[in-house]
């Protein structure tokens, strides 16, 4: 059996697509549709002719499939969190009990925002922050290095913000709520602006369209934005809010458990995906059709951004709402064709369908927003999910968010490590 071969061999020999297959008991194109949603990941070997895989690796998510299949593992992860705030089930996602995507059709991002928090809608709230809050948080950000990603700024700005506000240890509900209040307009509009002359008024999405894109806006693309924003508030215990309501169980402050949030978000299979994505349909676009670039994403085995989302069978439901608005935008045309050429062209060889990475990356392509427009889209919005589960954590009980871990290292006792030699 393969659990008794030693150790090393494992992790010499790689597994081919075909023995990766067998061990997870699906047919090849199922391996490479793991490894376009991130569940898998590939090796073409110097003068070898397909995609190798790690033993170890395949195996765990053999393990992971049979739990599943079990019933004893939800949404693949086994860490199981008590929350009233999201809930996805069936290609179909719910906030506090309501069709997240219907709420986003009907309410800006700030009512969705406070629905989330509190169960209740305030028709018509926008965010404002003090200005002192807002200068002492571009103060930071204009600080740093002229080449730093706007998450990094965003990062900067919840870190400064919070020095500046000497009741931050405050856990309560009430102290909670006045801070995510603040703190979101704070991070937006501590964003350097690139849309000359604009003004800082209005919805959030006024605000934060200013800082993605040189264009001026009409009512249709600001209505996009202010959806994907909603869209976008929580998403269950993705892997930046799971570490929130770990700094939350610590009772860490507000701005601290954003800012968790935030140096997880960076990462290229969440946050930062959308500029994948959006690279991706930019190539599209130039070269006049998606066979092509697929065929080179997969000659190089790697996954194709854009595509797949290992908690939905179907497309995922945001960004199926978010490509229905902008059908309604003449200038976003252009894009929506060549994500569609994505879709179809990978559908020979995989079964994915778009998820709202892609979706995203059709509205910052065809807005004149750079590739990182996505992640700021996606961290700005997340921010008012993650208030909502850090303010749900701080009612639990402390340090609860604590895993024991799972030794495999040598046994003791061991003789103490000599010296390495001068």
């Amino acid at each position: 059996m393969r659990d008794q071969e030693p150790a090393t061999d494992a992790a010499e020999r790689r597994l081919s697509t075909k023995e990766t297959a067998e061990l997870l008991g699906v047919k090849p194109e199922t391996v490479y549709a793991y490894v376009s949603r991130g569940q898998l990941s590939s090796r073409r070997e110097p003068g070898g002719r397909g995609s190798t895989f790690d033993p170890q690796e395949v195996e765990a998510l053999a393990r992971r499939n049979r739990r599943e299949a079990n019933g004893t593992s939800s949404s693949g992860g086994e860490l199981s969190v008590r929350t009233r705030i999201t809930l996805i089930d069936k290609d179909r996602y719910y906030f506090r009990g309501v069709d997240a995507t219907e709420l986003a059709a009907r309410h800006t991002y700030e009512e969705v925002a406070e629905w989330l928090w509190t169960g209740h809608l305030r028709p018509g709230v926008t965010f404002s922050a003090p200005h002192a809050s807002v200068a002492v948080a571009r103060r930071a950000v204009d600080a740093l290095p002229e080449h730093t990603g706007s998450t990094d700024r965003l990062r900067a700005a919840a870190t400064a913000a919070a020095a500046a506000d000497p009741l931050r240890f405050d856990l309560s509900e009430e102290a909670v709520l006045g801070t995510a209040r603040m703190l979101i307009p704070t991070l937006v509009t501590a964003l350097p602006p690139v849309l000359p002359g604009h003004r800082d008024r209005g919805p959030l999405a006024h605000r934060l369209w200013a800082r993605l894109s040189g264009r001026p806006a009409d009512e249709a693309s600001l209505r996009a934005l202010d959806t994907a924003l909603a869209l976008l508030v929580d998403h269950d215990l993705a892997a930046s809010t799971l570490a929130v309501r770990i700094a939350a169980s610590a009772r860490a402050h507000a701005y601290a458990a954003v800012s968790a949030g935030l140096g997880v978000i960076e990462g290229p299979l969440h946050g930062a995906a959308s500029g994948l994505a959006h690279r991706l349909l930019l190539e599209v676009l130039d070269r006049g059709a998606a066979g092509p670039v697929i065929a080179d994403e997969l000659r190089e085995g790697r996954r194709i951004p854009g595509l797949g989302h290992r908690l939905y069978r179907g497309e995922d439901p945001r960004a199926r709402a978010l490509f229905t608005l902008l059908e309604g935008i003449p200038h976003a045309a252009p894009a929506l064709a060549a994500a569609r050429d994505i879709v179809t062209t990978t559908a020979r060889h995989a079964a994915l369908h778009a998820n709202v990475d892609l979706a995203l990356a059709v509205l910052s392509t065809s807005c004149g927003m750079p590739s990182t427009a996505g992640e700021t889209i996606f961290a700005v919005a997340r921010t008012a999910g993650w208030i909502a589960h850090a303010l749900e954590e701080y009612g639990e009980r402390p340090l609860r968010m604590r895993p024991s871990g799972h030794y495999v290292g040598p046994r003791p006792p061991q003789p103490l490590p000599q010296a390495l030699p001068g």
